[in-house]
């Protein structure tokens, strides 16, 4: 596609777009004095009751009930290092949270509801498949559903590392941006637009130099990057590290932005203290960065490569690696040389190569415990095929298609 071509692709998919899912960070919630801010939370509640009066179907996934919970409690900043109490902060935030919403959308006469999820709402498929249905139905009723992370009973999103630890089990999401992105791959909306405290993604330039001026020397000068058709390594190197009052930053929003484009919708990232910004991005005006791309990922593949959290590792050797990579084989047990950290049936797990080295994962037949005894040849043949393959093709995704 050309430029222009780009260009009124982007305006006709805004434009068009039916279900959205909205994020309002924590910068936009709250005020410095730890209150709800309504100078841009009125705003912005304004633009989607709009949004919602022109027959378009609106989820908001909100940040804030810590913050609140925190000024409401008076505990300083430093205290919020601890798990424990940010999820007391989250416990008494998101009634306050609640209650500031029900007050600006009732103004409008719109009805919402209260939806609290954890990482057991994505990891396990059936409770995944599940919260689409009730959100479908309240979207039916015309109420708007607003989502968090149920903090008060789940860390997930309260500490900040998603890496496969010793206990083997992959964080899904350590923040809101992915949070709402997998609401809106699962819900499969047509945009998600993420609204921060900065103007989009920002490319830093130094400015030109002003010969004769002193010494030449100049500041740098941000430069919202417009549209982005593929999020790479050079990408990411530009995103800044969390913000300052919320957990994420510009690197989970470009996270966020990539399930988005796999799903086939259209992100945009941008500054949710800019006047009337609702309406005019779903006006088709080109401001803060907008991700699009024109391939999409299958529903199942979404939930493998974003939303299932990897629970173990199996380590397998060349022969079984050649046959997944090289062609459309399932995984045997025969093909597996070890077990690492403990995972139950239908559990996703990874795949790696003798270095330890992923490059599949997939949902398994057997529990660890199993699988072990089936790596031994000692499990009872009643097993059969089902105690053969552990995974099978259609429920595995290479690392390189994600």
């Amino acid at each position: 596609m050309t430029k222009q071509d780009l260009e009124t692709e982007r305006q006709k998919r805004l434009r068009a777009a039916q279900r959205v899912v909205i994020k309002l960070g924590t910068s936009l919630v709250t005020s410095a004095g730890g209150d709800v801010c309504s100078e841009h939370i009125e705003s912005l509640v304004r633009s989607i009751a709009a949004l919602k009066s022109a027959s378009r179907q609106v989820v908001l996934v909100s940040s804030g009930a810590v913050g609140l919970g925190a000024a409401r409690l008076g505990l300083h900043q430093s205290r919020l290092k601890d798990v424990v109490v940010r999820q007391a902060c989250a416990a008494v935030g998101q009634s306050l949270l609640m209650h500031a919403y029900e007050q600006l959308f009732s103004v409008h006469g719109l009805k919402i509801a209260q939806v609290l999820l954890t990482e057991d709402d994505f990891t396990n498929f059936k409770r995944y498949t599940s919260l689409r249905c009730t959100i479908e139905k309240l979207l039916k009723l015309r109420v708007l559903p607003i989502i968090n992370e149920n903090d008060t009973v789940s860390t997930a999103e309260l500490e900040y590392d998603r890496r496969l630890g010793s206990s083997g089990k992959e964080r899904v999401f350590g923040d809101n941006d992915r949070l709402a992105a997998l609401v809106m791959s699962k819900l499969e909306a047509d945009a998600l637009v993420l609204l921060t405290n900065v103007d989009g993604l920002l490319l830093h330039k130094p400015k030109a130099r002003n010969i004769g001026i002193g010494n030449g020397d100049a500041d740098a000068e941000a430069v919202t990057i417009p549209l982005v058709e593929e999020i790479r390594d050079e990408l990411k190197a530009i995103a800044e590290g969390p913000s300052a009052g919320g957990r994420g930053g510009m690197l989970t929003k470009l996270e966020a932005a990539q399930i988005a484009m796999q799903a086939g919708g259209v992100c945009v990232i941008a500054n949710g203290k800019t006047p009337q910004i609702l309406d005019r991005i779903f006006a088709g005006e080109q401001i803060g960065t907008t991700f699009m791309s024109t391939s999409r990922m299958a529903g199942k593949r979404r939930w493998l490569t974003f939303a299932a959290g990897v629970r173990g590792r199996v380590i397998v050797n060349e022969g079984a690696r050649a046959a997944i990579v090289g062609g459309k084989a399932s995984l045997l047990s025969s093909g597996v040389v070890r077990v690492e950290h403990p995972f139950a049936s239908q559990d996703v797990v990874s795949i790696a190569d003798c270095e330890g080295r992923e490059f599949a994962r997939g949902v398994i037949n057997c529990a660890s415990e199993e699988t072990a005894r089936l790596i031994k040849g000692t499990t009872p043949q009643q097993m059969g095929e089902r105690g053969r393959v552990l995974v099978t093709r259609d429920n595995m995704i290479l690392s390189e298609q994600r």
